[in-house]
């Protein structure tokens, strides 16, 4: 009796696409993949959800830092891993999308190397100066960056993240060529311009903010259309006078592809709860993160985002003539 028992409730996930690993999901620790360093703006909101997300699935979500490539080292050791739950990746627009077009020689296809979960939030750049840089808002900022490109530098995550092409999206708007330094992640490039060794940061608001809260840099401009609950005060460039400086970026978790659609379904709406947990959701807004509608948090929205969004991007990186190897 126990042997029929058995073998129907086999059938019957057989014929809901699961199986009796699946339908167990999950049994042992998962791992969140921040393909950025720790104390970023991924890490700060990755390691908020995850432990959300532990507390719904019962197991520990582990987040794990996979740095290198503007993102794209962490995003392929996903691509490249069994689809079965217990390995995903936090990416960003400059993972899935601005990246297909910067590198030459991608590490993975974003459309279809990855399983879309969930879009989670969206969150501006901003402008960043160092303290004695001899301006006051934006519009002194541009007139300075024209006249002095020859000697300024600007930071960035490292080639092919969101700060780097915000910065590029930047100079190709207000018209100037400077020198680009890369950083192995958002915190040694804070770390210099607090300390003056370069000129300005393109930074997510979610690490900028006690920046520009304690002062130890020049808040100059939110790239955004709307300025933020976050940081109120700060005039968007847009009201600056430059209405097509528009950067920010979104935070989505990917499976590998061809994961199974309960899996899928499970991490899903683990991830749901956590964006729908109010200290969740105070945390992240703190942060200057706006956590996306339930519209925006099927699987399906966050499949045509990322194919719109290589298209969005590939324009002003090819005009730009920024790419890397």
């Amino acid at each position: 009796m126990k042997t029929r028992a058995g073998a129907a409730l086999a059938a019957a996930l057989f014929a809901c696409g699961m199986t009796a690993s699946s339908y167990a999901f999950p049994e042992r620790p998962l791992v969140m993949v921040v393909p950025f360093a720790a104390g970023g703006p991924a890490d700060l909101l990755g390691r908020v959800v995850a432990a959300r997300m532990s507390e719904v699935l019962n197991q520990p979500v582990v987040v794990e830092n996979v740095n290198g490539s503007g993102g794209m080292a962490g995003a392929a050791r996903v691509a490249n891993a069994e689809p079965d739950g217990y390995q995903f990746v936090l990416g960003t627009v400059g993972t899935h999308a601005q990246g297909q077009t910067l590198y030459k020689h991608p590490l993975y296809d974003a459309v279809t190397d990855f399983t879309p979960v969930v879009l989670i939030a969206e969150v501006p750049l901003v402008l960043l100066a160092r303290k004695d840089l001899p301006v006051k808002d934006f519009k002194e900022f541009v007139t300075y960056a024209r006249a002095n490109q020859a000697k300024m530098q600007f930071g960035s995550a490292g080639a092919g993240s969101a700060s780097h092409l915000g910065c590029v999206l930047l100079n190709y708007v207000i018209g100037v060529s400077l020198t680009h330094v890369p950083y192995r992640g958002t915190a040694p490039a804070m770390q210099d311009i607090q300390g003056g060794r370069i000129d300005y940061l393109c930074d997510l608001i979610l690490s900028a903010k006690p920046q520009i809260d304690g002062e130890t840099v020049k808040g100059l401009a939110n790239l955004d259309s709307k300025r933020s609950s976050a940081l109120p005060d700060l005039p968007t460039a847009f009201e600056q006078g430059s209405p097509d400086l528009i950067a920010y970026t979104w935070f989505a978790l990917f499976l590998p592809k061809r994961a199974p659609e309960p899996i899928v379904k499970k991490l899903h709406d683990a991830a749901l709860d956590a964006m729908h947990t109010a200290s969740v959701r105070d945390r992240l807004t703190g942060l200057g993160a706006e956590v996306v509608s339930d519209r925006k948090a099927t699987p399906q929205y966050l499949s045509d985002l990322v194919k719109s969004e290589i298209d969005k991007w590939a324009a002003p990186i090819k005009a730009s003539g920024v790419s890397v190897e």
